[in-house]
């Protein structure tokens, strides 16, 4: 009898060693004339298990983690392919409490399947919402998008369905579906695991976002720094156009669309929208002014729906099972689920994804489990490197787009970094501006000079000089920062200074 293991093959799982536990874990089985069939899936999102080894049995499949080279003989000896009792033994991996807890719609398949394997994704639900856009007209598919409350997930939160519908009015002979997929903000990475778990989900959102709006070409702008990301995604779009899933003739409807891969040159202001169509139509990376808005003038002039990752991916679980459905998760106009990362000083980072208007303490604590170092969370950056700095105070926020805004901070891509009590915030005030500084397309004043003159003037309350008049003359710099700049990159530069300098004052008087 064969016995199935899964052995991750995201890279959070390859960086510690998931090949190797693979390829030796193989030849322990052979060398005990074992039959294993090892399947490569994505990861499930408990980076602190990984490499995460699952052995399928008639209970279910069980957990083992993290699984060292080290560890193979004494697995072996424990009987772990039949579920054997051992100190890495997690139980079921479907009731890890971490996992357990949470609500996957999004990555409901991401760690269940072979992310390449076809037949997986179509027995585990794929192609579904794709099938049911292709009997709607496009303003029907829109209006599902609408009324799910689905809002872009890459930051601002504008609603997906608007957007659909502005390019969708808009005439042209050619329109274009274009993939945000540079995930460049610090502490985020559920693009990737989605990419690298589930690469036919994203395939399949943008092919019904073609349907919805009239394109027939959608381009995925991926971040260079995700080489594994790149070899999957490019075997996934290979197949799917073998499988009549792209192409001429998508599921044999006689309609077209076709996703081509373009690979990002390491720039984070080519995250922001309209520079990620420069550098797409093979320009230098900058902002460009707005209007025209790119769902009127977008990619080489055309209408075009911009949106990430985590949005498109999204929309087939939408069209699937309904855009009621999807808004009975969520509170007020922040519909749906979001899938949080938590990163930096957290003993348990990985990925969570659960409805929004969860609170900041939940996932903190009842995730997290608090810092790895044991010492108590000082601060909490949510919505990547221009995302505010929380302190304790602000834990029981719920996560939703309105009440962050309200309270003058931002969701954005859901990650969240965490600080223990020994972090120096005027440290990370100043870093928050070189950030920028560094990152700058340089295209307007504000954010190329004044980011710059921002770390010299961080730098000069360090010292001590005329702190009262820098600390205002800073405070100044934000406001022009704020109002002046192009685009979110020097505009939202000032939400972890201000939030540093309000939350944190003490740490901008010491000697």
């Amino acid at each position: 009898m064969t016995t199935t293991i899964y052995v991750p093959r995201d890279s959070a799982a390859l960086s510690v060693g998931a090949d190797d536990v693979a390829a030796l874990l193989a030849q322990h089985a052979k060398a005990q004339q074992l039959e294993v069939r090892i399947v490569r899936n994505g990861s499930h999102g408990m980076l602190w298990l990984e490499p995460l080894v699952e052995v399928a049995t008639a209970q279910g499949r069980i957990a083992y983690g993290p699984v060292t080279p080290a560890d193979l003989p004494a697995l072996f000896a424990a009987n772990f392919l039949q579920g054997g009792a051992h100190p890495l033994r997690l139980g079921k991996t479907k009731e890890i409490p971490y996992f357990a807890q949470q609500t996957r719609l999004t990555f409901a398949r991401c760690g269940i399947t072979d992310p390449l394997c076809t037949d997986d994704y179509v027995a585990h639900g794929g192609l579904a919402g794709l099938q049911k856009a292709l009997l709607q007209k496009p303003a029907e598919i829109v209006a599902v998008l609408v009324q799910s409350g689905l809002r872009g997930r890459g930051g601002a939160g504008f609603p997906a369905g608007i957007k659909w519908r502005t390019v969708l009015g808009a005439p042209a002979d050619q329109k274009y579906i274009a993939c945000n997929a540079d995930e460049g903000d610090s502490g985020t990475f559920s693009d990737r695991m989605l990419i690298e778990g589930d690469p036919y989900m994203l395939l399949e959102g943008m092919t019904i976002a073609g349907l919805a709006v009239g394109a027939t070409e959608g381009y995925i702008y991926l971040r260079s720094e995700y080489p594994d990301a790149r070899t999957v995604l490019s075997e996934a779009i290979t197949r799917a156009r073998a499988k009549g899933w792209l192409g001429n003739n998508v599921l044999g409807s006689g309609k077209q669309f076709e996703v081509f891969l373009r690979i990002g040159a390491g720039s984070y202001i080519c995250g922001e929208e309209t520079a990620m169509l420069e550098s797409l139509e093979g320009k230098r990376g900058m902002v460009r002014p707005k209007p025209p808005l790119p769902a009127i003038a977008g990619l080489f002039g055309k209408p075009t729906v911009i949106n990430n990752v985590m949005t498109l991916a999204a929309v087939p679980c939408i069209l699937a099972q309904g855009g009621d459905h999807y808004a009975s998760f969520g509170v007020g106009r922040s519909k749906g689920t979001l899938p949080f990362q938590l990163a930096g000083n957290i003993k348990h980072g990985g990925l969570v994804e659960v409805p929004l208007g969860i609170t900041l303490r939940a996932l903190l604590y009842d995730f997290g489990g608090g810092t790895i170092t044991g010492r108590p969370i000082r601060a909490v950056q949510v919505g990547g490197p221009l995302g505010a700095y929380l302190p304790a105070s602000k834990f029981d926020l719920p996560l939703d787009y309105e009440a962050f805004a309200a309270a003058g901070f931002m969701v954005g891509h859901g990650g969240i970094v965490v600080f223990d009590d020994s972090v120096d915030m005027q440290a990370m005030a100043r870093y928050a501006m070189e950030f920028c500084a560094i990152e700058s397309c340089g295209k307007c004043t504000p954010c190329r000079i004044g980011s710059t003159r921002g770390v010299e003037v961080i730098d000069k309350i360090a010292r001590g000089h005329r702190r009262e008049q820098n600390v205002q003359l800073l405070r100044d710099l934000c406001d022009t920062l704020a109002n002046a700049s192009l685009c979110a990159m020097g505009g939202l530069t000032p939400m972890p200074v201000l939030s540093a300098l309000d939350y944190f004052p003490e740490d901008f008087t010491k000697n």
